[in-house]
């Protein structure tokens, strides 16, 4: 019910847009038609697809770096704890930096290359990922360790067992985060110092001041952003099937 009611508001609003823009001769909003024919035209059967492969290759590496990289230090980091705990001052402190205030010095290193872009999406996206599986970790009952001490589990096993399987909901929810700011850093270091990419199309074309160009730029952003949500929240209720499951079996209770 809840997906038919999302599907009616997307279209509601769709045809609001429609109708409102259908006679508009602003050069800032162009009718909707003339956007979804030029969509069609440029990244459909166009060049324009090039810029969509090149932000998707980079978001393709960046964003499971950062992943296994957040979910690795933080297991670290919790298994030890004497240094996770002395370090996680500086994690939250370093994780309120912007990540885009630091482009400029990120580009005087690295340049304006893929390199780059991948490395703006690693370091802005990790810290979710990171410091939500570190607190996931912490958060496991002393009881289900001790429980699994007391049978001679080896560390790997407790970890593999006990502690990721207890820690995966908030994991989850670190990497749902860290995905929305890989799809936003993407763009911004496309916008900021790049020759390709959904970001630096929409960049030209505003600054061409080819306004219709630049709507289709931000509605693929939007339509690939909603697509990637949608692919990780169904593998989100894979992975968490259990916990769903136990979630609804409380409520109901």
């Amino acid at each position: 019910m809840a997906g038919i009611w999302r599907l009616w508001f997307f279209a509601t609003i769709l045809a609001m847009w429609w109708v409102l823009s259908a006679d508009s001769t602003s050069t800032f909003f162009p009718p909707l038609q003339k956007i979804l024919t030029q969509l069609y035209d440029l990244w459909i059967v166009g060049d324009a697809r090039r810029e969509l492969w090149s932000s998707l290759g980079h978001f393709a590496i960046g964003y499971p770096a950062a992943g296994l990289l957040g979910i690795g230090i933080g297991a670290l980091l919790w298994k030890f704890h004497r240094v996770g705990h002395a370090v996680s001052p500086v994690l939250y402190f370093v994780y309120v930096i912007p990540t885009a205030a630091m482009l400029p010095a990120i580009v005087a290193v690295m340049g304006i290359g893929s390199p780059m872009k991948i490395a703006v999406i690693v370091l802005a996206a990790i810290w979710p990922t990171l410091l939500n599986t570190l607190d996931g970790m912490r958060g496991i009952d002393p009881v289900m360790l001790d429980t699994a001490k007391v049978m001679h589990m080896s560390s790997a096993r407790t970890v593999r067992t006990v502690v990721l399987p207890g820690a995966m909901p908030q994991i989850m929810a670190g990497l749902r985060h860290s995905l929305q700011i890989s799809v936003i850093m993407m763009v911004v270091s496309e916008l900021v110092a790049s020759r390709s990419g959904i970001g630096f199309f929409i960049l030209e074309a505003q600054q061409r001041f080819a306004m219709t160009e630049m709507w289709t730029g931000i509605i693929v952003l939007a339509l690939v952003g909603s697509a990637l949500t949608f692919l990780f929240i169904a593998v989100e209720r894979v992975v968490l099937a259990w916990y769903l499951g136990a979630r609804a079996v409380e409520r109901k209770g």
